[in-house]
């Protein structure tokens, strides 16, 4: 396992500094479903613990299709998940579940998380559930991933209200472009009415393929309007990457050399190297 990771991670720049203590929390979203949003967040988690980071990913996405990538498929079997941590029935610590990757946990979704939205309505503070979560947090991590249902229900205002910054995968697809102006809106309304800190991280284009023109297309208009923002690696569409969930791996453990496991690990060490920028700029003059 930690040999086919290493290979995986062979070439991918290694040595850039680590973040500060305090972990980076990145919503994974995008209110438009099968645009990549889980298979982004499990290869991208996946990446970063192959070299070296540590990460911790929640599934926030009540199917649990990034538990299933991680080989927890069998939901019967897992009693405790988010929505106990979310409705305050144990700490998010006690939810933990380490997977086969070494530096790399999650918190898987259970059936009981279908039902968390209706739960919420009611409850006060009830935007800010995951949020109060993290502080009983008792592990260190580097990252922490909040993957989100394909909606801009609660569960994702909880995710949007905890993180620091939201990664957003888009499909090189006109419907998908839509999409996004609207996830726009709502993270604005979020910044304003909860989280003052939340920003777009980045975009990552996925699902890419070259010989598609309205592809080209689509990645030019959006490179075009959100600039800098838009990741210059870009995933493209690769069976491999499709077959490798109903086997319970990354990606990156069923075939560290297809060009899907390739951009994972560019797609990590370009968003350490923007991350590192980040943290130089945030430190402050003396």
């Amino acid at each position: 396992m930690v040999e086919v990771l290493q290979r995986a991670a062979c070439g991918v720049e290694p040595m850039l500094s680590k973040p500060e203590r305090r972990p980076r929390i990145l919503a994974i979203a995008n209110q438009k479903g099968g645009v990549g949003k889980t298979t982004t967040a499990v290869n991208l988690a996946t990446a970063l613990a192959a070299i070296k980071r540590k990460v911790l990913l929640i599934d926030l996405d009540p199917q649990g299709n990034a538990s299933t990538g991680f080989g927890l498929a069998d939901k019967s079997q897992i009693t405790k998940g988010i929505y106990q941590a979310l409705l305050g029935e144990g700490s998010l610590s006690d939810v933990i579940l380490s997977t086969r990757i070494p530096g790399l946990d999650v918190v898987p979704a259970t059936a009981d998380l279908m039902g968390a939205e209706l739960e919420l309505v009611d409850v006060v503070d009830r935007e800010k559930k995951l949020r109060q979560a993290f502080s009983g947090l008792d592990r260190h991590y580097d990252f922490i991933f909040i993957d989100c249902p394909p909606a801009l229900g609660l569960l994702t205002l909880n995710a949007l209200v905890a993180a620091n910054g939201v990664l957003v995968p888009l499909q090189c697809e006109y419907y998908a472009l839509e999409g996004l102006s609207g996830l726009v809106k709502t993270l604005d309304r979020v910044r304003q009415a909860y989280n003052r800190e939340l920003i777009i991280q980045g975009i990552v284009l996925t699902m890419f393929d070259r010989r598609n023109r309205l592809c080209e297309g689509v990645a030019e208009d959006v490179r075009g309007f959100f600039g800098d923002k838009v990741y210059k690696v870009s995933i493209p569409r690769n069976v491999r990457v499709s077959e490798a969930p109903s086997h319970g791996v990354p990606v990156m453990l069923y075939d560290p050399r297809c060009p899907g496991a390739r951009a994972y690990m560019e797609l990590a060490s370009e968003f350490l190297q923007r991350e590192k920028t980040r943290a130089v700029m945030e430190i402050p003059a003396s």
